[in-house]
């Protein structure tokens, strides 16, 4: 997988900007320091929408677990790719799992990959 799956709903950097009621530095600062990841999309970058509560806030869960997995050497990509690919044993995508019960997993699981 490169990037996130067909059809996966992103903000470019402005619209996120917008969504979180911060200037796009802010942002920038954010991509830079590992507390959101990116995909390359015609040159501009696009961040995941599941990244993001539906009350238009970071979910609280992404930026440790980003840091937690770049610490541990995984690119963006491979990032990405844990967050966006199913999981039979959560059930779903990790990136879903962040929003409900099971987001101790997903990090806990993140943290054992790092350390590997």
């Amino acid at each position: 997988m490169t990037g996130l799956p067909a059809g996966e709903r992103v903000f470019n950097v402005p619209e996120t900007a917008e969504l979180l009621g911060v200037l796009v530095t802010r942002i920038m600062d954010d991509l830079n320091s590992h507390r959101l990841v990116a995909v390359q999309v015609d040159g501009v970058r696009q961040i995941p929408a599941r990244f993001f509560t539906d009350a238009g806030e970071i979910n609280r869960f992404v930026p440790g677990l980003i840091a937690l997995l770049a610490d541990g050497g995984y690119s963006d990509e491979e990032i990405l790719e844990f967050l966006f690919t199913e999981d039979g044993s959560l059930p779903g995508r990790p990136v879903d799992a962040l929003h409900g019960h099971l987001a101790r997993e997903v990090m806990r699981r993140a943290q054992a990959m790092a350390i590997a």
